[in-house]
This record gives structure tokens, sequence and C-alpha cells, in this order.
């Protein structure tokens, strides 16, 4: 009768070393995915020539500074910047005077020896990165053109490409990359509000795009 009672102890805590092991390594796992994250948001593609060049909004002036180092490189021969949806004619009523992010982008580009000429601001307002890809795309087509180099911030780059995947022709190629002085800390993402932030967004947007963009642009 003992012995019986000593192999049910037993049983016991094995029972409970195997769930206090298993606990372990979920802990472990969810300390490195948690510091991993930061690192898998960045996924850039080889450099490549392309037919144009785009700066997407926001990133100020990373990205556009990033865009001019590929045109200095010969990677292409023009650049076009987003249009964000921006506050303009609400603050023109209060008699403010707006200059809007793509108008900064422009001359960051003209500053760092891009031709005024080959430097193009798409006419499509957008609000969100969606929005920017389908822009993009629509320009593609009017300027019958099929390939383009994607400048963004490091922990972007997957969702771009993610949006570009399920949106874009498949005829048509872009190579997403990062703007390379940009101070996202991919291992250390969480010590400062910039990027965590960032990378809250970044997951939330990857997890809409896997579902089939259930949450769309805002719009007035």
């Amino acid at each position: 009768m003992e012995s019986v009672k000593n192999r049910g102890r037993e049983h016991k805590q094995n029972g409970r070393s195997f769930l206090a092991f298993i606990l372990f390594a979920l802990i472990v796992f969810g300390i490195i995915a948690f510091r991993g994250v930061g690192r898998w948001l960045v996924r850039e593609d080889p450099p490549a020539h392309a037919e144009t060049i785009v700066v997407l909004s926001g990133g100020l002036p990373f990205r556009a500074e990033g865009a001019a180092k590929y045109f200095a490189s010969g990677y292409a021969s023009e650049v076009w910047v987003t249009h964000p949806d921006e506050p303009a004619e609400q603050l023109k009523e209060l008699g403010i005077s707006y200059t809007g992010e793509d108008e900064y982008s422009r001359q960051v580009l003209i500053h760092m020896h891009v031709p005024e000429n080959d430097v193009l601001i798409l006419p499509g307002t957008i609000v969100d990165t969606q929005q920017e890809v389908e822009e993009i795309v629509r320009e593609l087509h009017r300027e019958n053109k099929a390939s383009v180099i994607i400048v963004t911030s490091p922990q972007h780059t997957r969702r771009v490409k993610a949006l570009w995947n399920k949106l874009a022709d498949k005829n048509l190629t872009a190579i997403v990359r990062a703007a390379p002085d940009d101070p996202y800390d991919a291992d250390h993402w969480w010590r400062n509000t910039r990027d965590a932030l960032s990378v809250v967004r970044e997951i939330l947007g990857l997890m809409n795009v896997w579902a089939g963009l259930p949450v769309h642009p805002h719009s007035d």
C-alpha cells in the first residue's frame, strides 16, 4: 500500500516537474521572441536597379536621405514622393502657413543633389501604407513602368513587402530597402518610446494584412 502511495507521489512530482519545464521553456521562448521581434521586422530585398525610387511618408529626413543615396548610386533615374493627408486646409483657414511633409522630403532630395526635375510628388492623397502601395501601383501603370525601389524605415520594411505582395500586380517588382541612417534600434527596441510604439504599430499592421485587411484606412 505504501509503495502505491509512493508511486502516486512520484507521478505527481514528475507531473509538476514537467509543467515547470514547459513553463520555463515558454518563458525563455517568450523572452527570445520579445527581443527578436525588432530584428524580424527588418526585411530588405537585395539592392538592384529599378525604374524609379519612392520615398514613403514619415521618417523625416531619413527616408528621403536614403532615397537620395540610392539615386546618387545610380539605382534609378527619378524619385517619387507620396503625398500624405495633412491639415493644410484647416491651418490655412486659421491663417497659419503649412509646408507639407512631401514638400520637406522634396527639399531634402534636392539638397542632396537630386535634380528638381527628377523629383515627382505623387498626385493621390494617402492616409496609410496600404493607400501608399495602391498609389504607387497606379502611378507605375500611368507611367508604364514595372519596377520600383521603395525606401522606408527599417521596422516598416516587412509590412511594406507584405502589402506589396497582396496588392500589387504580379508583373510589378518592388525592391524594399531601409533608410540606412534611420536611428531605429532593432536589437533594443523596447528601450525608447519611439521604437516601442513603432514595433507595436507594425505588428498590428501585419496582423491586419494577414487577416485580409479588415481594418480599412481612415477617411473623412
